[in-house]
């Protein structure tokens, strides 16, 4: 998969806002545990997450979230 599509990716997650956040914590520790051999590879680290959330390699976790008691 060269480059998922949008709408694809869409499905993935529950929001657009999700894909970015999740995409970008993904890309920036693939930058951090890079070696020097890594770096021979042609693809960028947002299209390897990107690839990655495709693919569902990449699992998400949502907060769950806390009910309001009164």
């Amino acid at each position: 998969m060269k480059e998922p599509s949008f709408d694809y990716l869409l499905q993935k997650v529950e929001s657009k806002y999700e894909l970015v956040v999740a995409a970008a914590k993904r890309a920036r520790h693939l930058t951090e545990t890079c070696t020097v051999r890594d770096n021979l590879s042609s693809q960028k680290p947002v299209t390897v997450a990107l690839a990655e959330i495709a693919m569902d390699k990449l699992i998400i976790e949502r907060p769950q979230q806390q009910s309001k008691i009164k």
